[in-house]
């Protein structure tokens, strides 16, 4: 039998998945500035790209409260201060965050949206959840790069690298200090595999 939602936890859950994601996308927004003030414009762009779909999850999650339209509800959880202006403190914080969102938090808020009848939303987490795994992975990687000092160089002489500003591309272990066409930063070239829209 279905709890009333208004006095469901799963209300609760989901005034506390809304704020969480508002938070998580103005973060990663305020971290793309640091990436484009640092000229790290792929991580720039990988960073927006993630703040959008956080910002669409908050939609998701706003969407499934209408019914506590009006109410004011009382919530108690912790965000994470991650006000650094290091990138690969950026990043590894990020990793965290999401880790524990996909790992814990979004299953848990699934369960107990299950256990309260409310299939709609317990679904939603669960899919959310997987999006922020995804997230995790991506933050992991680029901090992992970064810490290795491979963000720019690779192992491989025919790594394929793209300049994000005009579509140039190179292939060798890094790509140039100063695109050929373009004249953009190093800042601007990916891996062609991690660049949208790319084969």
């Amino acid at each position: 039998m279905q709890v009333d939602f208004n006095e469901s936890r799963t209300r609760q859950n989901l005034m506390r998945a809304f704020a969480g994601e508002c938070q998580a996308r103005q973060r990663y927004y305020q971290a793309a500035l640091i990436a484009q003030q640092q000229k790290l414009i792929g991580i720039e762009r990988m960073l927006r790209f993630t703040a959008e779909q956080e910002e669409r999850h908050a939609m998701v999650f706003w969407k499934l409260m209408q019914e506590a339209a009006g109410q004011e509800i009382q919530i108690e959880a912790g965000y994470p201060a991650s006000v650094f202006t290091d990138i690969q403190q950026l990043l590894d914080s990020s990793a965290a965050e999401e880790e524990k969102e996909s790992g814990q938090i979004y299953p848990e808020f699934a369960q107990i949206a299950a256990e309260e009848g409310f299939a709609e939303a317990a679904a939603k987490f669960r899919m959310i959840g997987e999006v922020e795994k995804s997230h995790n992975e991506r933050f992991a990687y680029y901090g992992g790069l970064m810490r290795a000092g491979k963000l720019f160089r690779s192992d491989s002489t025919e790594e394929v690298w793209i300049c994000l500003n005009c579509g140039h591309i190179h292939i060798g272990s890094e790509p140039p200090r100063e695109c050929p066409v373009c004249k953009a930063e190093q800042g601007y070239f990916l891996r062609e595999k991690e660049a949208p829209f790319t084969s």
